[in-house]
């Protein structure tokens, strides 16, 4: 049986960055939770890498898209660790379904050569993460955080560097238990193999600022 340390293991290979902010998340069901909101997002971002055609890539996709129905009518297939854990949390934190079919299809975009998605791949993950973390009703204080970390990861970073005060000024009205769901943002601008990383989330976490 997989269990949720598997889970772990598999964000920490794969995003590295969002594994690391979710250490900052004291709650062990709400970081298991988050957890499983990244391996879902991991999944879908293995897929270009294990197809060569489009069309393949797009019927890969579309099959998470059809266990989404199941997802969310609290029937995920069993024996799948991800979709397991994504219809335990979204039957008790009673998530929207919206965000993961718009990541989906900014998935299937990028695989026919669509310019990316900011808000489909970066702001809706970071909302829902937020919201297993502090509830509802947080989404607009994440926007400029989660385009800020697309920015960089579309390799736009001084725009990234530059749309930080903006974010900052908007997470002033997040609660501090929602701010390791996007707290990776900090790290804009920080080298991979910079060894002040984690203390850097640290700080950030401290002041709630990105």
């Amino acid at each position: 049986m997989t269990s949720s340390s598997d889970l772990d293991a598999q964000v920490r290979s794969a995003d590295p960055d969002r594994w690391l902010s979710s250490r900052f998340i004291g709650d062990a069901q709400a970081r298991a939770d988050v957890i499983a909101l990244y391996a879902f997002e991991a999944e879908l971002i293995a897929i270009p890498a294990r197809v060569t055609q489009p069309l393949l890539a797009e019927m890969r996709f579309a099959w998470w898209r059809e266990q989404l129905d199941g997802v969310f009518a609290g029937l995920g297939r069993k024996g799948h660790p991800v979709l397991e854990a994504l219809t335990d949390l979204i039957s008790r934190r009673a998530l929207d379904r919206a965000p993961f079919d718009a990541l989906i299809e900014a998935h299937i975009g990028r695989v026919h050569g669509e310019a990316h998605d900011l808000d489909a791949f970066y702001v809706g993950p970071m909302r829902a993460a937020v919201r297993v973390l502090a509830g509802a009703g947080h989404d607009a204080a994440v926007v400029e955080a989660g385009r800020m970390w697309g920015l960089a990861q579309t390799g736009r970073l001084e725009e990234a560097r530059a749309s930080r005060p903006t974010a900052n000024r908007a997470l002033k009205a997040l609660p501090p238990a929602g701010f390791p769901a996007l707290a990776h943002a900090a790290l804009v601008g920080i080298a991979a193999g910079d060894p002040t990383r984690a203390l850097r989330l640290t700080w950030a976490v401290a002041r709630g600022r990105v």
